[in-house]
């Protein structure tokens, strides 16, 4: 079986347009959630963690300025990804796989539906034009799944280098928050009035966030010293309801299982847990009891919601992202909101950055309809 490495990566969000200025930024313990007071957003003021309207992109073009808030995103991502990895978008041996939830949704908000936007919208058109921007001659494909959407596209971008189809992948994912989103989340009242507090005991719901992250798999091992490759990777579904998830754990802690038996590590291999980490009561507390049911209780675990808030289809890439800056770097980053231990089985919640030597990580996401995802990371050696 061939290996996959992790040859590039880039975030685009309120902390900076690098993954570089991110985690930096992560470090010093800052957070983009603010109150925002938008009323085409909300009525009433609300905390989220949202890009600057009046901070360009690092993109100019005609081109460019064709395309809507979300493709901007992708483009801007992939662009900077690109700058850091030397690799031939127009061969046929290298695929673009894009992850979003609701893409280019906010378009339907002004109301008048027509032909013209009705293929406007559509998941396929935006990842074509992505696609066409930066000259890829193979179709991409598009991973919608929910919250795992990002982990499902590292996945997919994982198998299909290593059946030989492709040598490289670029895997990006985004969505930003408009108010067909934020209304959605508030009709199953899961906004937390303040900044979320993953698994806090005195949690009250999410803080959603937008931007977006790419990474690029190689076959390819690059030549320089800190490289990280994805080794496992897995996907369930629990059935148990629309919106809300297990109430054993179970099936979070089958694809926990799945992932690490593929990695070819045990509990003890695994020295840290970037967990999904909404901050509502019920996602906190699967995670928790997935996490228990693989014996991970005492690996250290965070969630990076309290300062990017829940980027929906980006959040799986993103926190991957810093996963795999905080395995090149040594450290593991705080829980920011994570006061008091609010689930019912015990966890590691780190609550202050945590220096040592870190070779895997287990990354977790689990969205609406019960699925669940798992990756593992491991530095290549």
């Amino acid at each position: 079986m061939r290996e996959v490495f992790i040859v590039s990566d880039n975030i685009v969000s309120p902390l900076g347009f690098t993954a570089g200025d991110n985690f930096n930024q992560l470090k010093k313990g800052v957070s983009g959630i603010r109150l925002q007071q938008d009323e085409v957003l909300s009525p009433e003021p609300v905390y989220a963690s949202l890009l600057d309207k009046a901070t360009p992109f690092p993109v100019s073009g005609d081109k460019f300025q064709t395309y809507t808030k979300f493709e901007k995103l992708l483009v801007a991502s992939v662009q900077e990804s690109l700058s850091g990895y030397s690799i031939d978008t127009r061969s046929k041996k290298t695929v673009l796989i894009i992850s979003s939830t609701k893409g280019n949704i906010s378009l339907i908000e002004p109301g008048q539906l027509s032909e013209k936007l009705n293929k406007r919208i559509a998941l396929h058109v935006s990842a074509q034009l992505v696609a066409d921007y930066f000259h890829f001659t193979t179709k991409p494909i598009v991973v919608s799944h929910a919250c795992i959407s990002g982990l499902v596209a590292m996945t997919t971008g994982m198998r299909l280098l290593q059946s030989g189809q492709y040598d490289h992948a670029i895997v990006a994912g985004a969505d930003i928050i408009t108010k067909f989103i934020f209304s959605g989340f508030q009709s199953f009242q899961a906004i937390s009035a303040g900044p979320c507090k993953p698994f806090d005991a005195n949690r009250k719901g999410i803080t959603l966030g937008e931007g977006a992250a790419t990474v690029i798999l190689s076959v390819n091992k690059p030549s320089s010293v800190n490289c990280v490759k994805i080794t496992g990777g897995a996907i369930s579904n629990d059935a148990n309801h629309i919106s809300g998830p297990s109430r054993t754990g179970e099936e979070l802690f089958q694809s926990v299982k799945s992932a690490m038996n593929e990695a070819g590590v045990n509990a003890a291999d695994i020295d840290f847990i970037s967990a999904h980490g909404t901050a509502t009561i019920y996602n906190d507390e699967m995670e928790a009891k997935a996490i228990n049911l693989a014996g991970l209780q005492e690996i250290p675990v965070n969630s990076l919601k309290g300062y990017y808030g829940h980027t929906l289809g980006a959040a799986g890439l993103i926190e991957t992202v810093i996963a795999i800056h905080s395995l090149n770097e040594n450290v593991v980053l705080p829980t920011a909101g994570f006061r008091e231990p609010g689930t019912s089985k015990p966890l590691n919640v780190t609550s202050s950055l945590q220096e040592g030597f870190y070779n895997a990580c287990l990354k977790t996401a689990s969205g609406f309809g019960g699925c669940n995802a798992a990756v593992v990371l491991q530095k290549a050696v």
